[in-house]
């Protein structure tokens, strides 16, 4: 069973873990994050139940207590974390991944994540080697409103959307848990109550085919905007008034009209972000730093920086303001803030995004291999050693730079993909050195 990654715990439940695995975790967490409470929320797939019970019995056995915030979002749970000032607290949730997933987001005081370099792998070690000891004086399990005043901080941002048409995916999941109270009911909804079996599609809106119902919604209703949220509603992602898929780095450069007309500073991108997003950025009077891709690495980035915000090609949004943590709803409520502006002054989200795009742009394609690591050696040795590239970063897979084109190639830590982006001046460059890529990485399958 090999459900410990490099941001989390997740698998195929009762095969890469189980609720014995579950009961350790949960009695061995509050020795190593050295904490008394922990805070547990959780997401509504169907195994979701059993691994919170397991897991209060693992905790409530080491003599410690559990603040129960029942149903939750993750970002509920970092805010939670912080409201109630714990310095552990778990989400139990797959995110994205099918039905048949689950998983745990654990984070420390003030809602630090806690990766495999920042206490994962000693978590892990303490499961398998370690004897459990039921202590004598049992924890209890305490409920907690955490809805409350999440919503309330939420509610700071949320912008005037009644000058807006908008279709709205929740997809099944635990957006439904505040997206009305946010953004009101009169708006048109997909897939608007729980469902753990997530039967309308799965809740990843970065595969293209879940945005059909969303992209058919848009259509039809004229809609200025359409928006969809992932199952744990940690990501967002949009299309334009024409139902077009808008690539989430993209996004961040929305975020930037919004946050940097007010104040200039850092912010943070990933490696794989578009240099359309960076140059404007960059001249809104931003200070662009990239770094590596995923929660665990963006967060501890973000508070390191001071940056303002942070965004993904995965459709992550992180705030100085949100604890330095991501949140599907603040993102959306901020784009949505830009979205009604710009229709006053008669520009569309899709103009506004067009305007941006300044290069020709792959997205991520996956490449499901075994001898990963020597299709990027082999990659390496072409682009680096053979040519001259102007800028090598190397923290997360490679990004090769040159003048007018660069890629970056990386491995998925959480699925078994080989993953690459491209990005050149124009199209017919795109699909050259796609093409070249590619036919490199195909060797290795």
């Amino acid at each position: 069973m090999g459900a410990f990654k490099a941001y989390d715990i997740r698998g195929i439940y009762n095969k890469d873990f189980d609720k014995e695995t579950v009961y350790k975790i949960g009695y061995f967490l509050p020795k190593l994050l050295k904490s008394s409470v922990v805070l547990v929320g959780r997401d509504v797939r169907t195994s979701s139940d059993e691994i919170f019970a397991s897991l209060c019995e693992g905790i409530t056995d080491s003599g410690s207590d559990v603040y129960d915030i029942g149903l939750a979002t993750t970002p509920m749970v970092y805010f939670s974390t912080v409201h109630f000032g714990v310095d552990a607290s778990v989400q139990i949730t797959a995110s994205h991944n099918p039905p048949k997933y689950n998983g745990l987001k654990i984070s420390r005081t003030k809602a630090v994540p806690v990766g495999s370099d920042s206490g994962l792998k000693e978590l892990e070690a303490m499961v398998n080697e370690q004897a459990v000891v039921v202590s004598e004086k049992k924890g209890t399990v305490i409920s907690k409103d955490a809805k409350t005043p999440y919503l309330a901080f939420l509610k700071q941002y949320a912008p005037d959307t009644s000058s807006l048409n908008l279709s709205i995916d929740c997809s099944h999941g635990m957006a439904n848990l505040l997206v009305k109270d946010l953004l009101g009911s009169d708006h048109h909804y997909l897939y608007d109550h729980f469902d753990g079996t997530f039967p309308a599609h799965e809740p990843n809106p970065l595969e293209v085919e879940n945005c059909k119902d969303l992209e058919e919604a848009v259509l039809k209703n004229k809609s200025d905007i359409g928006v969809i949220y992932d199952g744990d509603a940690d990501r967002v992602m949009f299309l334009d008034e024409n139902g077009r898929f808008l690539q989430p780095d993209y996004i961040t450069s929305v975020l930037g009209y919004h946050y940097l007309s007010k104040e200039k500073g850092n912010v943070l991108v990933d490696i794989r972000t578009s240099r359309s997003t960076t140059e404007y950025l960059t001249k809104l009077g931003a200070t662009v730093h990239i770094w590596k891709v995923g929660h665990a690495f963006a967060k501890t980035k973000l508070r390191d920086l001071g940056a303002i915000f942070g965004g993904e090609l995965a459709g992550h949004y992180y705030f100085r303001d949100f604890f330095n943590c991501d949140s599907g709803f603040l993102a959306s409520l901020i784009v949505l803030d830009v979205v009604a502006k710009l229709k006053k002054e008669g520009i569309t989200i899709g103009s506004f995004i067009d305007s941006i795009i300044a290069y020709a742009n792959s997205g991520e394609i996956n490449f499901k291999l075994e001898q990963k690591d020597q299709a990027v050696a082999a990659l390496y040795d072409r682009f680096v050693n053979h040519d001259k590239p102007e800028k090598v970063l190397d923290f997360d897979g490679y990004r090769i730079e040159f003048p007018t084109w660069w890629f970056n190639v990386r491995k998925s830590n959480t699925e078994p993909y080989l993953r690459l982006v491209v990005e050149a001046k124009n199209e017919e460059e795109l699909k050259a050195r796609t093409q070249e890529l590619s036919d490199i990485i195909k060797q290795f399958n």
